[in-house]
């Protein structure tokens, strides 16, 4: 497998500027990798880097669009020093992908803001739940009708530990590999998760057959063993850029980073037919939604 990494150099945020070659990988779902491009913290931000400021019944402290910030614990000067941190790195990541795909920008929907103190190595999780198995991004409650997920994050590790990654196979070889084994696509099971509000809208057959990728990678062992698959350590001062919609990926090891959530509607790409949704659909040979 050649690898799924593009490696950049750009060094400023606001200095990104579009490039076809580049733009056809990402939507190919390989990683932009930015080695030089990193977060810096202010002084007064860096009493954040404790895993303390999460609070205990959440996984990642976040900020939504309209600026409040929830999961951390602390005193209203922490939680204003904090909130303040993750929108700085909201307008430079959003910034970021503004110059780099400027095709985008009309069409782009903001997503919360994270920012995650905790040790990726002792998180405790379900299989399905475990990030530090191969898997493309699907939620269950959550269907999206092919909308992109398209993820900007740093590493701000104090103590140089990188961000580790496992980095998989083509979104289509994956699609070959466990479509067969999906199971069939039941609208009135669709009907009934939507009544018994366990989906928060109708699940489409899309969203059913990306969960059902998702689950069936998480779920064999020998796969997340041998498959193809390369190893990437982001180090504190770098960025990377993916689809996680696409992009086979795995979270080995890692502690304090920011992310940044784009949705994309699937027809506003600069290629459309590389999105998993229309992968899926040729696969297939049916409407997905």
């Amino acid at each position: 497998m050649e690898t799924q990494l593009v490696e950049l150099g750009l060094t400023d945020w606001s200095a990104a500027t579009p490039n076809e070659a580049w733009i056809a990988e990402l939507e190919a779902g390989k990683v932009l990798y930015f080695p030089r491009l990193g977060f810096e913290l202010l002084p007064e931000e860096r009493s954040l880097l404790t895993p303390n400021l999460l609070s205990p019944d959440v996984r990642n402290i976040s900020l939504d669009a309209n600026g409040k910030l929830k999961g951390a614990v602390g005193d209203e000067a922490v939680q204003r020093t904090a909130a303040a941190m993750v929108g700085r790195f909201r307008a430079q990541a959003t910034r970021l992908i503004h110059g780099l795909l400027p095709h985008y920008a009309p069409a782009l929907r903001l997503a919360p803001t994270s920012y995650r103190p905790a040790q990726v190595e002792t998180r405790v999780q379900s299989w399905r739940a475990d990030d530090r198995r191969l898997h493309v991004d699907s939620f269950p409650s959550r269907p999206n009708y092919g909308e992109r997920i398209l993820r900007v994050f740093t590493n701000v590790n104090p103590e140089g530990a990188p961000r580790v990654w496992r980095v998989g196979e083509p979104f289509e070889d994956i699609a070959k590999r466990f479509l067969p084994r999906a199971k069939p696509y039941s609208r009135w099971q669709a009907k009934l998760l939507q009544a018994l509000h366990v989906t928060k809208s109708f699940r489409s057959e899309y969203d059913h057959l990306m969960l059902q990728l998702h689950d069936g990678m998480k779920s064999d062992m020998a796969y997340q063993e041998s498959s193809p698959q390369e190893t990437a350590k982001f180090p504190p001062g770098s960025v990377w850029v993916c689809f996680s919609d696409q992009t086979s990926h795995a979270v080995m090891a890692g502690q304090y980073m920011l992310e940044q959530t784009l949705h994309l509607d699937a027809s506003k790409q600069y290629n459309p037919a590389s999105s998993p949704l229309a992968i899926l659909s040729r696969l297939t040979g049916r409407t997905l939604v």
